[in-house]
């Protein structure tokens, strides 16, 4: 059976995910790529990965290197399409913030530091899982990817994610459970 792949593709992008940029360095040469495939794998060991198209230039960089996974920020977009291709470049002034094996871009809302774990053959791509060995996470507004299109995420207004929910602390099965044993619903 064979698929379609541009519909496959438009089908996998209605799944929204963040934004991040996959740096390595090669002396004073720093390469990366925009990568919205990263997710955690493990926490004991810290692991994650990160799949990249093998006609990518950073691909095969990353076997045996250091790497940094950079989220970026709501206010990151330009970086985001550079590292992606698809900036000119044209007045382009990255800023780092180190380390130098593993390129941090300031400004990014979390920063990963990996040293390679494992790589796996995933078709088209190279599933790279790094070990974490640093991390920080300054925080912020994320870069979201979603349908081909680079926005910004917003947060429902209200003090929970869910607030107005069923399954909220005044509704659903905790009301039900206080109601049962006189418990107050937390």
């Amino acid at each position: 059976m064979s698929l379609d792949q541009r519909a496959l593709r438009n089908c996998l992008g209605q799944f929204a995910s963040g934004v991040t940029v996959v740096t390595t360095a090669d002396g004073t040469a720093v390469y990366g790529a925009t990568v919205s495939s990263f997710t955690s794998v493990s926490l004991d060991p810290p692991l994650v990965l990160v799949s990249l198209d093998r006609r990518s230039r950073t691909c095969d960089r990353l076997a045996g290197s250091p790497f940094g996974v950079n989220v970026l920020g709501a206010d990151q977009r330009d970086l985001a399409l550079l590292f992606a291709g698809r900036g000119d470049g044209a007045g382009a002034d990255i800023a780092w913030d180190g380390p130098e094996r593993a390129p941090r871009l300031a400004g990014a809302v979390a920063h990963f530091t990996c040293v390679p774990w494992a790589s796996y053959d995933g078709g088209d791509h190279v599933l790279h899982v790094g070990e974490v060995t640093a991390f920080d996470a300054p925080g912020g507004p994320p870069l979201v990817f979603h349908a081909g299109e680079l926005g910004e995420f917003r947060r429902p207004s209200g003090e929970a994610a869910w607030t107005g929910s069923l399954d909220g602390p005044a509704h659903g099965w905790t009301a039900d459970f206080a109601a049962l044993t006189g418990a107050r619903p937390v």
